[in-house]
């Protein structure tokens, strides 16, 4: 399919949306913390914290904004050293073949590495016109910003879909389609509380969302 055949675009978050991170991010955060020291997690706060936004997180936990780059190349590296216990969705294959096949572009936009993004899409990469790995914890509006320039695609024909209160204010930003999916590590409560235009609970409802526009 050529490019001119692409009428929309839509532009993933990764870990927790098409990967199943959240697990193993709160089996890790502890670990993680006592390494960077900021404050560890309860079982109980860990709950209130996924209906809050970054910057309420970082207050809590009292992380100073200077740590993050290393708290998130830490991380990555965690990631790409415990790879198997973060499964990709098994239906996101067919996810994204029927989009690509409907006509949306589709590009990952993550905070993720890229070559932990490639190996864990595997065959399914076929169906992924771009990547943009790496983004900090604020950074995702300048990512989407570049991928849209590079697909030529308007923000206006544009969805972001994401686990987290960030992806919401990240397309926000750049003008462009939100979509909210609840099985990441955002809380249903806080994703429904930062006004995304839509939100999913279904992976299956997914494709429907992404091909039809009002």
């Amino acid at each position: 399919m050529s490019l001119a055949s692409f009428d929309s675009l839509a532009l993933f978050d990764f870990d927790g949306t098409l990967v199943d991170t959240a697990p193993w991010f709160f089996r890790t955060i502890n670990t993680v913390a006592e390494r960077h020291r900021f404050r560890a997690v309860t079982s109980e706060e860990g709950e209130i914290l996924r209906d809050l936004p970054p910057r309420m997180i970082l207050r809590r936990l009292g992380i100073p904004v200077w740590k993050l780059p290393a708290i998130a190349a830490d991380m990555r590296r965690r990631v790409l050293a415990d790879d198997a216990a973060m499964p990709l969705f098994p239906w996101v294959p067919d996810l994204l073949a029927r989009l690509s096949a409907g006509g949306c572009r589709i590009g990952i936009v993550s905070s993720n590495s890229e070559t932990a993004i490639r190996g864990k899409l595997g065959p399914a990469l076929a169906h992924v016109h771009r990547i943009s790995a790496g983004a900090s914890l604020f950074g995702k509006p300048a990512h989407l910003r570049r991928v849209l320039k590079g697909t030529g695609l308007p923000a206006a024909r544009t969805t972001v879909i994401g686990d987290e209160i960030r992806d919401i204010e990240a397309a926000r930003k750049i003008g462009a389609r939100s979509v909210a999916v609840t099985w990441g590590l955002g809380g249903q409560r806080g994703l429904a509380g930062a006004g995304p235009d839509l939100l999913i609970h279904r992976a299956e409802d997914l494709v429907e969302a992404l091909l039809t526009r009002a």
